[in-house]
């Protein structure tokens, strides 16, 4: 049966560890990988624009030995009103794999549906798992271990509090998420994380407290206020997020071993301080390195 990358929740804990076990090893031995995808094609999608998402499946792949192929909705019928169903059954004949950054995460589950290769959800606005994969490879590096950690997030309950919630829950760490009334992460994904969470002694809680959350977290985590395409929200999130920027002092509510990560772009001043953000807790960089390996990892899965 063809296996696709849509969400973390979608995968066993065993896999989700193996993938995680495989992205180490094609960080440590990057020689052993470059003809594992040799002759290989991958459509890439973006309805959004990307940096960290196009260069490093662009480069992943063409370490592999593969090809991507950056296809904006302009270059795309699909962005002519083609069905999204059309568009997966013909990309099908052409290519070894479909990766789409969309907005609406129904593109990707129904090019899922009707594509007879692998598809890798890029990012969508309800899920960014292909990011929280990196996430979790770098808090793995940095404490050896993710079952018994905790992870707080601070912000906006987006895309990344829920793929952040059901990698947790996955790997067996448990997830606090504060955010501001009206920004809460939505209750069907929190459901679903619990019980993930249920099977590997995690848990998953929610909260408006930011100190509340961050209370003896190993890793804390943040991201913009506004994602892209809230851009004329942005003010009003301003004030609403008044109160959630990770700060030294919020930092100070950590363990005292606790990292710093973000998805990045990063905004100083807003979401986090500058000298949180490039501060010596701060793993951020590192972890946008792993979105490379991470994703290696997801391709040579699906795709050798």
């Amino acid at each position: 049966m063809k296996k696709d990358f849509v969400s973390i929740h979608d995968r066993t804990p065993a896999e989700i560890a193996g993938l995680l076990d495989l992205a180490d090893a094609v960080k440590k031995d990057r020689a052993r990988y470059r003809t594992a995808l040799a002759g290989k094609t991958l459509a890439m999608i973006f309805e959004k624009s990307s940096t960290r998402t196009r260069v490093s499946f662009e480069a992943g792949m063409y370490q592999l030995g593969g090809l991507g192929m950056f296809l904006s909705s302009r270059d795309l019928q699909i962005g002519r009103g083609e069905p999204i169903a059309d568009t997966a059954r013909v990309l099908s004949r052409y290519v070894d794999g479909i990766m789409a950054r969309t907005f609406a995460h129904e593109t990707v589950t129904e090019l899922a549906r009707h594509a007879t290769v692998p598809v890798i959800n890029g990012l969508t606005d309800l899920l960014h798992p292909c990011q929280v994969m990196a996430d979790l490879q770098t808090i793995r590096e940095a404490f050896g271990k993710l079952a018994g950690l905790k992870l707080a997030y601070v912000g906006d309950g987006n895309n990344m509090a829920h793929s952040l919630m059901f990698g947790g829950a996955k790997t067996g760490m448990s997830v606090a998420v504060a955010s501001p009334e009206g920004y809460e992460p939505k209750g069907e994904i929190v459901a679903a994380a619990r019980k993930d969470a249920a099977e590997t002694n995690a848990s998953i809680t929610t909260t408006r407290d930011p100190a509340e959350a961050v209370a003896g977290a190993h890793v804390v985590y943040t991201d913009v206020w506004a994602s892209m395409g809230q851009e004329e929200e942005a003010q009003v999130r301003r004030r609403k997020f008044a109160g959630f920027t990770v700060t030294e002092a919020l930092m100070a509510k950590a363990s005292p071993d606790a990292i710093f990560l973000h998805c990045l772009p990063a905004h100083r001043g807003e979401e986090v301080e500058a000298a949180v953000a490039d501060g010596p807790r701060s793993r951020i960089f590192d972890e946008a390195e792993n979105r490379l390996h991470a994703q290696k990892a997801i391709l040579v899965s699906l795709m050798a």
